[in-house]
This record gives structure tokens, sequence and C-alpha cells, in this order.
């Protein structure tokens, strides 16, 4: 039987917990580390059903402190809590044998990012990050034209996200959320982190990048609610330019990603999931949708990826090392916008 430690137990926390349960039933023990210990289930549509104990409904065994629920010797954590406390949660769980399963983004800034790389490393632990949009069809779809050339030479590209931040987690304040609060490491550039994902899985590591925004909105936040990033890439001996625009305040939501080439060009949507190619000449060459496609067959997708490589002792197609370069760029592109400059990048060299 796999034990599964769990670390936070919020909306995502809670994700995970039904998706280990739809996916192993029986054959898991789950385990929670837990600070504010609500009670209360949040449903799949992101509501409180208060009425309704997680602790009992999961069959979940609560711990108040980690030692205590590391001396249990779990086989895997998932770490979910707040994003400027996952690294000492994450080093700590690595060192006491676990798997781990990162929530995105590894951390909120690069502290202590190369020891837990290089701990993950030495110990020869699985290490998987929860960019989930790397199981979603569309995404998948975009990939393969990049990667089969089917639009040619990638020229440039442009990405989208933009959603209502107070929407996001109806069951809570928004003020409360991790992502609207500097010190739990939210803001649209981290909390929106995605897109460098996919963008990183589609081209590499950036060279350079460029970032303004700041909190420009009415909401009441104290962290970067838009924010416009400028990136080169070298795409085929090219300086190619990418830009990906943020937000916590389009309604209705909107998530996008143009790219252009040589001989044509591909226009990915998420809402709704669709991918269109067009052809040299400008008509359609595919058309591609996926109508009423489960947000949650991503989340399953990438649990039950990362059980299998638990098993086999196999690498993420997310590991820790992707998930810090998407991090890398976020941080990039904060360090940009606050000071007015070109940020330069490189891959991270862990610590020995």
């Amino acid at each position: 039987m796999l034990k599964a430690l769990i670390v936070g137990l919020g909306g995502v926390g809670q994700r995970h917990v039904r998706n280990l349960r739809a996916v192993l039933g029986r054959d898991v023990e789950i385990l929670a580390y837990r600070v504010r210990r609500l009670t209360h289930v949040v449903t799949p549509r992101l509501q409180a059903a208060p009425d309704r104990n997680v602790e009992a409904e999961y069959d979940i065994r609560a711990f108040d402190t980690l030692d205590g629920a590391l001396a249990e010797r779990p086989d895997v954590a998932f770490i979910c809590n707040p994003t400027s406390l996952h690294v000492p949660v994450a080093l700590a769980c690595a060192r006491g044998d676990c798997d781990l399963f990162l929530e995105k983004p590894v951390s909120h800034d690069l502290d202590g990012v190369a020891e837990l790389l290089a701990t993950v490393q030495s110990r020869g632990r699985v290490a998987m990050v929860g960019y989930q949009l790397r199981f979603h069809p569309a995404v998948q779809a975009l990939a393969a034209v990049v990667r089969e050339r089917r639009i040619g030479t990638v020229l440039c590209a442009r990405a989208i996200v933009g959603e209502y931040l107070p929407g996001w987690h109806p069951y809570e304040d928004y003020r409360q959320m991790y992502a609207s609060r500097a010190d739990l490491g939210g803001g649209v550039i981290v909390s929106q982190i995605h897109e460098f994902d996919y963008l990183y899985s589609l081209f590499g590591l950036p060279r350079r990048v460029f970032t303004i925004g700041g909190h420009l909105s009415d909401l009441e936040v104290d962290v970067e609610d838009v924010a416009s990033t400028l990136m080169e890439f070298a795409i085929d001996g090219r300086a190619i330019p990418v830009h990906l625009q943020q937000d916590y305040v389009q309604r209705p939501p909107s998530r996008s990603c143009e790219i252009v080439g040589s001989r044509g060009r591909v226009v990915m949507q998420l809402a709704p999931a669709a991918l269109t190619r067009y052809d040299a000449d400008g008509a359609v060459a595919d058309r591609l949708e996926w109508d009423g496609w489960d947000r949650n067959e991503a989340f399953l997708g990438e649990l039950r990826h990362f059980l299998d490589c638990v098993a086999v002792r196999r690498k993420p197609v997310v590991d820790l090392a992707d998930g810090v370069a998407s991090l890398q760029m976020a941080s990039a592109a904060r360090a940009s916008m606050a000071t007015g400059r070109v940020i330069e990048l490189a891959p991270m060299e862990t610590r020995r």
C-alpha cells in the first residue's frame, strides 16, 4: 500500500486527495500535515461544503507537525501549502526519503532552490512539479505542431493568460489567497506561471527577459496584478521574440497562445479548448476542438504519470529541474519589472 503525505489541504490539496482515492482507492493511506485545520470540503467546483468534514470523508490522518507526519515514513509527499513555504517543507520531505510532488511553482523566489535540487539528486528521489497543462490535449497538440515543424521555423509567439482574481476560489476571500499576498509568494507572474512552463517546454530557457507591469487595478492586493513580458529565445540559430501577457483582471477569462512560423501559424485556446493551424496561404489546415473536456483529466494525467515514475524510478515529464527553469523565468520577469532592466538567464547549477 502506498503511503501519501499531503502538506496543505486547500483547494488543490483536496483535489489531489480526491484523485488519489479515484486512482488507488483503498490502496493508499493518506496522511496530512495541517496548520489551519479547516474542516470543510472544497468541492470539484471550488465551493465550500461546511457540513462535510474533509478528514472524515477521505479517511485522512492529520498531524499538527511535519516531524510527526514524517515519522510515519510516507512514500510520497504532495507539497500543496502556500508557495513561499514550499522549499523548507520539500527539503524536509526529501531528507525523510519521500518522493516529491510539488505544486507549481517550486517557490516564490530562488532562495534554497539549488539546495533542494542537490538534495533530491543526491538522495535519488523522484521529484515532479505540478504543471498539469503539460497533460492538456490542446497544449500537447501545440507542442506536436512545433516539434514536427508543421508551421516551419518559428519566428515569433504570443501567449495570454488573464482571469479575474476574485473568481478563482469562490470558497474564500480573494484578499486572503496566496495569489494576492506577497508574504505567501503571490503575484500574477508566479501564480500564473503555467505559461512560462509551457513556453519553456516548447522553446527552452530564454536568453533575455524584459517585463513591465505592477499593481495597476483596484484589487485589494499587495502584489503585481498586470505583467507584460518580452523574452528572447534562441531557436534555429535566430533570436526569436516571445511575448507573454498576464493579469488578474480579465472577464471573461482569456488563455491562448499564437505561434507564427515561416510556413504558417498555429493558434491554441484553452477556454474553450481548441487548436487551429493555418498554412502558408492563410487557409485553415487543421482544426481540433475539445468540447466539454474536464480539466480534472489533466490533474489525473499528471498524478498517474507521477505514480508511474515513482514505481519504476524514472524522470517525470516535468521534473524538479524543469520546474526550477520556469521559476528562473518568472524571477527574471520580477527582477526586470522592479529594476527596469533586461535580465539575462543561464541554467542553474546545483550546490554540491
